[in-house]
């Protein structure tokens, strides 16, 4: 089925440690702050939260795990 209209995708991708709230809260939050920049109909904006363990990030050359 093909969709009318762009369809944005927003990733965050963050260590682990938010609770279920904390998640919920963030992506009506971003949902909400897009959708008013953009003019978008916040129904169509999808939010994904990508939990990305310690030892996968690095800063600086340095890991984070």
């Amino acid at each position: 089925m093909r969709q009318n209209g762009s369809m944005p995708l927003i990733q965050i991708s963050q260590t682990p440690g938010f609770t279920a709230e904390q998640k919920r809260a963030t992506i009506e939050a971003v949902t909400k702050a897009y959708a008013e920049a953009t003019g978008k109909d916040p129904a169509k904006v999808w939010v994904t939260i990508i939990e990305v363990p310690r030892d996968s990030w690095g800063v600086g050359g340095t890991p984070l795990g």
